[in-house]
């Protein structure tokens, strides 16, 4: 079940365990830091949304709208590592979770500390983004 706010999702402990990881995934991006509130800045708030992924099995015209990201075939995996042994080349894998998110940013950007998030030493602070989100 998808909760409809942070305070819900703060009582499942896939929920919080899910929204810890992914800020620890902005903390080893070196994403954003903790400073105090600029002068004249209006940090942007910002929102959790709860959705639960998706499987691979999805019908085309039926339930596509579902999906965020593409997901490789079975049968295309298959085929690529066939053919990779077949031709002796070393394939690599890795986590592709982030691996398009977090680009550079050319003007300063401000952001309020996530809801359920607020860190007890600096509970006015705001994050200055590094990078993109």
């Amino acid at each position: 079940m998808e909760p409809k706010n942070v305070k819900e999702a703060m009582t499942d402990p896939a929920w919080i365990e899910s929204m810890q990881e992914e800020l620890l995934q902005f903390k080893r991006m070196d994403v954003w830091v903790l400073v105090p509130i600029p002068d004249n800045i209006s940090p942007l708030t910002l929102k959790w949304i709860f959705k639960n992924k998706h499987d691979e099995e999805q019908t085309e015209g039926l339930d596509f709208e579902e999906s965020f990201a593409p997901v490789a075939r079975m049968e295309a995996i298959r085929i690529f590592l066939a053919y990779a042994a077949y031709k002796s080349f070393t394939v690599f894998q890795m986590d592709v979770k982030t691996a398009f998110l977090y680009g550079s940013l050319k003007e300063d950007v401000y952001v309020c500390q996530p809801e359920g998030f607020i860190d007890a030493d600096h509970p006015s602070y705001v994050y200055k983004l590094k990078k993109a989100l």
